[in-house]
């Protein structure tokens, strides 16, 4: 399986991205996945992620924004978080055009929690890409239910396959049913029963997170093997 890191330029600032192919001679598509406001390009639930998609067949761009690149903990604005986004994208498909396995034909944005939102944010620009992958959509902050970030969901139009906990106190199934009802983008809305927003379980549920993290990538593979290229 192939592995190539880049250092990308983003106006004057630069960030690390890596990509890794999937398990296949020739990946389903490939996923440019942004990580979450607490975590990184490395950190725990991004590897565990990118390693599940890669073993169902697709190859994954992991990239930091620019704040966790110089190591601060506070987020980068929405637009600069997009314009890393659109950066890291511009990127893969010029250096990864000629590498056999990489499906630029059939790329694929999104992330995990506030990765995914930036992503979105660009989707709903109508930004050039397959298809958006959601982990863990973060509809609201957490403990104020009453601040949706809705507004330009209804704007999207490419196909969307989002993933979240009955147990994510980010996004409850009731709110996330309201905020679909003015979306008309094929939006595939995958609930994972127990999971929080890190997609834990409990040892109660019987399910390990490893075990979690496999179905969701094969319901991903599934769906992107269907996006046509």
């Amino acid at each position: 399986m192939s592995s190539i890191e880049w250092k990308v330029p983003v106006g004057a600032d630069h960030v690390t991205a890596v990509y890794e192919s999937g398990s296949q001679a020739q990946d389903t598509a490939l996923f440019v996945c942004a990580h979450g406001a607490g975590g990184s390009m490395s950190d725990k639930g991004m590897l565990a992620t990118a390693a599940a998609l890669r073993a169902a067949g697709i190859g994954v761009v992991r990239f930091n924004f620019i704040y966790k690149e110089k190591g601060d903990r506070r987020p980068d604005f929405m637009p600069k978080l997009m314009d890393t986004v659109t950066a890291v994208v511009e990127h893969v498909r010029s250096e990864l055009k000629s590498t056999p396995e990489a499906r630029t034909d059939r790329l694929i944005i999104g992330g995990r929690s506030m990765g995914g939102r930036a992503a979105s944010m660009l989707a709903a620009r109508g930004f050039d890409a397959k298809g958006l992958l959601l982990l863990a959509y973060p509809l609201h902050p957490a403990g104020q239910p009453g601040k949706l970030r809705d507004a330009h969901l209804p704007q999207i139009r490419m196909p969307v396959l989002c993933f979240n906990g009955t147990r994510d106190p980010l996004c409850t199934p009731a709110l996330m049913r309201t905020a679909l009802e003015s979306v008309t983008a094929p939006w595939q809305m995958e609930w994972v029963d127990g999971a929080d927003h890190s997609f834990h379980v409990l040892k109660s549920s019987g399910r390990t997170d490893a075990e979690v993290m496999g179905v969701i990538a094969a319901i991903s593979e599934a769906w992107a093997d269907r996006i046509p290229s």
